[in-house]
């Protein structure tokens, strides 16, 4: 039956409790879940009661917003793992008691690559309420939701009324849907964020790189909390960022963002998903002047570099004298992913007028270690490629790295190491021949 009637009626046939969803799972699936607030939490709460009846299960996720039994509990190992995409602290803490297995990626490729080799025959994700059209919306989490829900043989939602109504690749029809599950639990939130002092001097070091009608790409912490603050007195900015935060809101509310002189997508701040407080879920609600894209096309690097005056913003762990950005591992250790900073790096390098941005304080360990390194930590992954890294920025100033010899590099990056670093790290550098 077509029309409102019939939508509302194949709503109330595909509605099941959590324990009816979860007797849907059997052993060997293959789950993935919808990211951030995309998590279908109330599911992910009661996922470890299946565990002993079944065996091989893959759970594939990225950040996660909860410690949930099922990835804690030591005895689901074997029945159900977890698979990461992007290490957050439950990856970290997880990894210490068993190997938590994660696939190298950069975002704007990464479904493709995981669907060519071994798609998810489940995806599970939290969606707002369906309209009379039979239309839900993903929220604002689209980095890889539509391309996992193509992939998948079986789809199961979690219909929150907490989630936000949003545009651009958000929606999916009733249709799509094999099974859903109604819940109100409240969407993850991400506390304010403070800055220190060293923060504060990078994000001023930062801003001044920032110019009328740029258009930039932002994402959480300190830093960025602090970069934000500094562009108040900026004029028609634009977005195109993986992430949309409450900082970006503020700008967009006070008009120094308004996405005027962008040259694709006019007028509409572009990102692939949202994650911060419940006004800023409550701004996107509706919000026809932020388009929410797939990574495939927000990450793309080529559709990056499409914008002018692109700004590609991150921070990073620990950067080499030759410029060599280590952005997700500590050693050989894994501590997060690489997401997209090699995406808008690339893309910002190759964009007309534009930059790229790497910021990182100068120490670590209460000022013990110093994270510009001769030669990053021993199994350090590479994030960044020295051929593509543009400026290297700490409190101490700004490094440029683009169109500089090896030896250009150097003194540039011992220009900005903190003090008490810089004799040694010179010696180091004469060592290795570098200078």
């Amino acid at each position: 039956m077509e029309g409102p009637v019939g939508v509302y009626q194949e709503y109330e046939q595909k509605k099941v409790t959590v324990d009816q969803c979860l007797e849907k799972i059997q052993s060997g699936d293959r789950i993935f879940l919808g990211f951030y607030g995309g998590e279908p939490r109330t599911i992910l709460r009661k996922m470890h009661t299946i565990g002993p009846r079944v065996t091989d299960v893959e759970v594939w996720k990225a950040t996660d917003m909860e410690d949930f039994p099922v990835f804690m509990m030591p005895e689901m190992e074997g029945h159900i793992e977890m698979k990461s995409i992007f290490y957050g602290k439950t990856a970290r803490g997880l990894s210490k008691i068993r190997p938590v297995d994660y696939f190298p990626n950069d975002l704007h490729s990464c479904m493709r690559l995981k669907n060519e080799q071994e798609p998810c025959n489940i995806f599970m994700v939290t969606v707002a309420p369906m309209d009379e059209e039979g239309n839900f919306t993903l929220g604002s989490w689209v980095q890889i939701e539509q391309d996992a829900l193509e992939a998948a043989e079986t789809v199961i939602v979690e219909v929150n009324p907490n989630a936000p109504r949003t545009f651009g690749d958000t929606a999916i029809h009733i249709s799509q849907v094999d099974w859903l599950v109604e819940t109100d639990a409240a969407l993850p939130e991400l506390g304010e964020i403070p800055f220190t002092p060293v923060e504060e001097a990078i994000g001023e070091n930062v801003a001044e790189l920032i110019g009328d009608g740029d258009c930039i790409q932002l994402g959480i912490g300190g830093t960025s909390n602090v970069v934000a603050r500094k562009l108040v007195d900026k004029r028609d900015l634009g977005i195109h960022s993986e992430m949309f935060t409450d900082s970006m809101m503020e700008l967009m509310k006070r008009g120094v963002i308004n996405n005027s002189r962008k040259n694709i997508n006019t007028g509409l701040a572009v990102a692939s998903f949202a994650w911060g407080s419940r006004a800023l879920y409550d701004f996107i609600d509706g919000n026809r002047d932020i388009l929410f894209k797939r990574s495939t096309y927000v990450n793309d690097p080529f559709i990056i570099a499409q914008n002018d005056n692109m700004v590609s913003i991150n921070t990073t762990l620990q950067v080499d004298l030759t410029g060599q950005v280590c952005s997700e591992s500590i050693g050989p250790r894994q501590y997060s992913g690489t997401g997209g900073a090699f995406d808008f790096a690339y893309g910002a390098l190759h964009a007309k007028g534009g930059r790229g941005i790497v910021a990182v304080p100068s120490t670590a360990k209460k000022g013990t270690v110093s994270r510009i390194a001769p030669l990053l930590t021993e199994g350090a992954m590479v994030s960044i490629t020295r051929n593509v890294v543009d400026n290297i920025v700490t409190e101490y100033g700004v490094a440029p790295m683009r169109g500089r010899t090896v030896r250009q590099r150097v003194r540039n990056l011992i220009a900005v190491a903190h003090p008490d670093f810089r004799e040694e790290l010179e010696k180091q550098a004469r060592y290795l021949m570098l200078w």
